[in-house]
């Protein structure tokens, strides 16, 4: 799967539904703020929470988004790989699965 490409399209998917429903997109994003706004742990972790999420939630856009802001964020493969052997021993085969698009994605991210 081309990633980025992939990411580009749900962007442009994402703008349509934003002016659809921007009300809804609003709320969702004063969500999303107020989940990275606390101090506990940093927002690199955080993103790998949420890659983890994405994997077992099996949702592939949420996957590329989380691995482009992980990319973003600094972070390396060893610590994506490290949650990905996490959801993989909670979540099995399915896990793995969605867990190697993940490093595929991360990967594609870091490249360019």
């Amino acid at each position: 799967m081309d990633w980025i490409k992939f990411i580009k399209d749900a962007d442009k998917d994402l703008a349509a539904y934003t002016k659809a429903l921007p009300e809804t997109m609003q709320a969702f994003g004063k969500m999303g703020a107020a989940a990275k706004s606390g101090n506990g742990i940093d927002l690199k972790t955080k993103e790998l929470v949420a890659l983890g999420v994405a994997i077992s939630t099996r949702c592939d856009h949420c996957i590329g988004y989380h691995a482009r802001n992980l990319v973003r964020l600094e972070a390396n493969r060893e610590e994506v790989t490290d949650v990905l052997a996490m959801v993989a021993y909670m979540g099995g085969g399915p896990a793995i699965n969605y867990g190697s698009k993940a490093l595929q994605a991360f990967d594609q991210f870091s490249a360019q």
